[in-house]
């Protein structure tokens, strides 16, 4: 390469590194990097001070406001152009932002909005926490927006789900006289070490343990005990659609209650999650220990029964007898898994010290992803080790 042409190479280095700290800086002046916006720059970086530009000052000083305003017209443009300027995954961050930063919550009651943005889990939520304040107009337009969702999640979910946990049923139904290609060679050898002949250097096996093939009958029953508190909607998304999943598999009874300071039973709905999640009613207080009063007085096999509790904790009901309930139902022989969230984005504000009494009685409360929780539903369908993130 020339001398030239290095020189050339890192000059066009240099201006893309100036346009790119232009586009982080904002304004509307060159911000001391010298460097001016035109084309398609100048539009992502109008489409992105219209969200993040509060507080900049223009060019004669004055302080610039964002530039959406209250107008569904402007607002859909807006949404238009960040969806042709920026990847799917940058929109939706930049949807929840505008809803938090500009409180545009209210457009989203009208149908041509709708219809205008990015669907994802969130704006889900969102829609879930204005259903009551919804039109008639609107609701139809909503609810194709979260069966797209749910129908997305559902593609990402379920095949993985069903066949981790059908495997977990087939291992908990274990038998002591399996057939040949149904023994379990870890634990048939772990069990009966004490029989090793070291003259022929092997196990003469005592006693076979082996896999029951899981019937068509029911085998274990799920409780799922989710808080729908505000803070909690993503969760109430996720775990909506993995109940509707539960409730497909023949080997598993599921039941779907969700709570606030009220305890509302949507079992009979779980064939179409989008049904579940409009009978949500996110937002209001919470009683945890009413709504595991609810869940434990429907348990009828414990032994075989898991609850899975989601919640953020703050309970606005009685700890102690919250507490009790908990010790009951684990010294009855039910499997109690307490997820502080089922989303992606890790562990909420959340009581510790409601965490700590929990993880004292051996249900120890973690924040779990949608990837991780059919491994939680097996191992506490088998009854093994909760496999708990690290640094929870």
């Amino acid at each position: 390469m020339t001398g030239s042409a290095r020189s050339e190479q890192a000059s066009r280095a240099d201006q893309e590194r100036l346009r790119r700290w232009r586009l982080v800086l904002g304004g509307d002046a060159a911000d001391g990097t010298g460097y001016a916006l035109s084309g398609r720059d100048a539009a992502m970086d109008g489409a992105l001070g219209a969200l993040y530009g509060k507080g900049d000052k223009g060019q004669a000083g004055r302080e610039r406001t964002a530039g959406l305003g209250a107008s569904a017209p402007s607002v859909a443009r807006w949404l238009g152009d960040i969806r042709t300027y920026f990847p799917s995954s940058v929109v939706q961050v930049m949807q929840r932002d505008a809803i938090d930063r500009l409180g545009l919550a209210s457009l989203l009651l009208e149908p041509e909005m709708l219809e205008a943005v990015e669907a994802d889990v969130h704006l889900v939520g969102t829609l879930l926490s204005l259903n009551k304040a919804m039109p008639e107009t609107t609701k139809e337009t909503a609810r194709a927006v979260v069966r797209k969702v749910v129908e997305d999640l559902e593609k990402r979910i379920a095949t993985r789900t069903r066949a981790t946990l059908t495997g977990a049923l087939d291992r908990s139904a274990r038998i002591s006289r399996p057939r040949h290609h149904d023994i379990d060679w870890n634990r048939t050898i772990a069990a009966n070490l004490k029989h090793y002949l070291p003259e022929y250097r092997t196990v003469v096996p005592e006693r076979l343990i082996g896999y029951g093939r899981a019937a068509q009958s029911v085998k274990k029953e799920v409780v799922l005990c989710i808080d729908q508190s505000g803070s909690m909607a993503a969760s109430v998304v996720y775990a909506s659609v993995f109940g509707a999943v539960l409730a497909s598999m023949r080997s598993l009874s599921t039941r779907l209650v969700v709570f606030d300071t009220a305890v509302v039973d949507l079992t009979d709905q779980l064939d179409d999650p989008v049904d579940v999640l409009f009978g949500t009613q996110l937002g209001g207080g919470t009683d945890i220990n009413r709504a595991l009063a609810y869940c434990q007085s429907r348990i009828t096999r414990p032994p075989e029964t898991v609850v899975v509790l989601i919640s953020d904790l703050y309970e606005g009901g009685i700890r102690d007898e919250m507490l009790k309930r908990v010790t009951a139902m684990k010294a009855s022989g039910v499997q109690f898994v307490t997820l502080l969230a089922l989303s992606d984005e890790g562990a909420p504000a959340y009581d510790r010290e409601h965490a700590a009494a929990l993880a004292a009685l051996g249900a120890p409360a973690f924040a779990c992803t949608p990837d991780l929780f059919p491994e939680v539903m097996a191992a506490a369908i088998e009854k093994r080790p909760l496999p708990i993130p690290d640094g929870m």
